[in-house]
């Protein structure tokens, strides 16, 4: 599924509170997946270090966009892991706010947090606040290390509820409709340049110029 396909999934099912997450990576991996936009295909992206894993599933928000250019990330607390490219429908719990630093640039880099939620899977937890704290530090831990080994700095700067989380979500929806209006100028900009460009006319001597 190629990045203008992802419209058909949407951030949410229309009249859902879930949000639809796609799983890059599953719990307990040390292969991280990324998934290429122009392509439509997960790819191995890198291996963790041995004895390092994700400590759940952790996937993307289709149709959002982030300031580091990607979709918005989130972490699935799910009791088992699932595949890369499943689609969940979740229940946002809220939002570890964080900073990360690379190269002396400092850009804002939240995780969300979110639980499974179908007709058949009901979260027992709201909201971040009912998530145990030794499992949000073991989240932040691990992001601190993961990006520690790619020679970046990754500081948790606080923990919002599903508030919070819900307006970032529209905001990078937003931004990703900004980005869609954007590519669709330059297509037709292009367009525009290509049929005044030398060579492009359509007149009756190039139609039948094999005569």
């Amino acid at each position: 599924m190629t990045w203008m396909e992802w419209d058909r999934v949407g951030v949410r099912d229309r009249g859902s509170a879930a949000v639809n997450v796609i799983v890059e990576t599953p719990a307990g991996s040390r292969s991280k997946f990324k998934y290429d936009e122009r392509k439509g295909l997960f790819w191995l992206h890198k291996l963790l270090p041995i004895g390092a894993a994700f400590p759940f599933d952790f996937g993307f928000i289709p149709c959002t966009r982030v300031e580091d250019g990607d979709a918005l990330d989130v972490l699935i607390l799910g009791e088992e892991p699932t595949f890369t490219g499943c689609l969940i429908t979740a229940r946002v719990l809220g939002v570890i706010e964080a900073e990360q630093t690379e190269r002396g640039k400092t850009i804002r880099n939240d995780r969300l947090i979110a639980a499974p939620e179908t007709p058949k899977i009901r979260p027992a937890v709201k909201s971040i606040g009912d998530v145990p704290d030794r499992v949000l530090s073991q989240i932040e831990h691990f992001f601190v290390a993961y990006n520690r080994a790619e020679g970046r700095t990754f500081t948790p700067v606080g923990r919002r509820g599903p508030r919070v989380a819900t307006k970032l979500i529209e905001q990078a929806a937003r931004c990703y409709q900004d980005s869609l209006r954007s590519r669709g100028r330059a297509a037709r900009g292009s367009a525009r340049a290509a049929r005044s460009s030398p060579g492009s006319s359509r007149g009756p001597v190039g139609r039948h110029s094999r005569s």
